[in-house]
């Protein structure tokens, strides 16, 4: 098992909010992945013995594949739970924060979903200790997810419609990711 795996301890305590929510944020998300990622992912399910039947989509970007219902292919129904939960996706670890680019300015802006979207919100939005802990996590995942992917799979990604969300901040963003976007 990578050593990434057992030191990366990401969010688990979300799923006192998450398990009990019906909004389906794992339903049609098709969160990007970085070779990395994808790696960590594939070592995680072989070290638990979860088999699966081609776990991963290629499209304008690599991301987990999707049930028949739309549900992502980690997600379990019966417990509401992900399957590779220690080691899922970085815009699922950083939910509901997510991002996009502003390109004139080049910085990346921060974005909170809304409460109807996800009841995490409503969480991080009654404890300011909470939400700032989480925002530092959601950043990082981000950054990283960002740096790391190519520039085809980040520009598909920033086409992607991210309805009900509201504006949270804002960063520079790293001149290696401005070059690469403008390649």
């Amino acid at each position: 098992m990578s050593s990434e795996i057992s030191q990366e301890p990401r969010q688990s305590d979300f799923f006192n909010i998450c398990e009990t929510c019906t909004r389906g944020c794992c339903n049609g998300a098709r969160p990007p992945l970085t070779s990395k990622r994808k790696r960590i992912i594939q070592d995680f399910l072989k070290a638990h013995g979860i088999l699966l039947f081609k776990p991963f989509e290629n499209r304008e970007y690599v991301f987990p594949r999707e049930t028949k219902d739309g549900y992502c292919v980690f997600f379990v129904k019966a417990t509401r739970k992900c399957q590779v939960h220690p080691v899922k996706p970085e815009t699922c670890v950083a939910g509901p924060i997510t991002f996009d680019i502003n390109w004139e300015h080049e910085k990346i802006e921060w974005f909170m979903k809304s409460e109807k979207i996800c009841p995490l919100a409503s969480a991080l939005y009654g404890d300011k200790d909470f939400f700032e802990k989480h925002s530092k996590s959601a950043k990082s995942e981000v950054l990283r997810l960002v740096n790391e992917l190519d520039s085809e799979a980040l520009r598909a990604i920033l086409t992607i419609d991210e309805p009900d969300t509201f504006k949270i901040g804002e960063d520079i963003l790293h001149s290696k990711v401005v070059v690469k976007l403008r390649q």
